[in-house]
C-alpha cells in the first residue's frame, strides 16, 4: 500500500496507545512538513507493514512493538538534536531512533525541528547525487 489511506488503515488497526501515539506523530509530521508523502512499506504475510514518511527520501518510519513505538530516522546520526529526542540506536553511524513507551510525551516543537532537519538532509543528499 502506498497511499495516505494505507497509513490511516495501519494506524486504525492499532487500537491501543500505540495507535494513538502514531496518530500524534503523524499529526506533528504533517504540521512540520505540509505535503509530506506517506506510505506503508515492507508488508508481508507476517507483517502488516510500517508507516513511512518521506520527502526526497525517507524521513522516518513508525514501527510498533508490544512495548514501544520506534521512530527511526535513516540519517539521524547527522541531524542536530539539541532537545535530546534520540534515545535509541545511538551507537549506529547513520541511523538514530526515538523509542516512545506508553505514557511518554513527545516534545512537538523539537520533533518538528527534527523532521525539518531530516527533510533538509534528504534534499542535500539528493542534490549531491544529481551533481555526480
Amino acid at each position: 500500500m502506498t497511499t495516505p489511506d494505507a497509513v490511516t488503515a495501519r494506524l486504525d488497526a492499532l487500537t491501543d496507545w500505540r495507535g494513538d501515539t502514531l496518530r500524534r506523530v503523524r499529526e506533528l509530521i504533517r504540521e512540520a512538513l505540509p505535503g509530506v508523502q506517506e506510505t506503508v512499506k515492507w508488508t508481508k504475510p507476517t507483517s502488516p507493514g510500517v508507516p513511512v514518511w518521506e520527502h526526497a527520501g525517507i524521513l522516518c518510519t513508525g514501527e510498533s512493538y508490544a512495548r514501544a513505538v520506534k521512530l527511526t530516522f535513516p540519517r539521524g546520526a547527522s541531524l542536530p538534536d539539541p532537545a535530546g529526542l534520540f534515545n535509541a540506536s545511538l551507537d549506529g553511524k547513520v541511523r538514530r531512533a526515538i523509542d516512545l513507551h506508553e505514557g511518554d510525551t513527545l516534545d512537538g516543537a523539537a520533533f518538528g525541528d527534527l523532521i525539518r532537519a531530516a527533510a533538509a538532509a534528504n534534499e542535500q543528499a539528493q542534490t549531491a547525487r544529481k551533481r555526480r
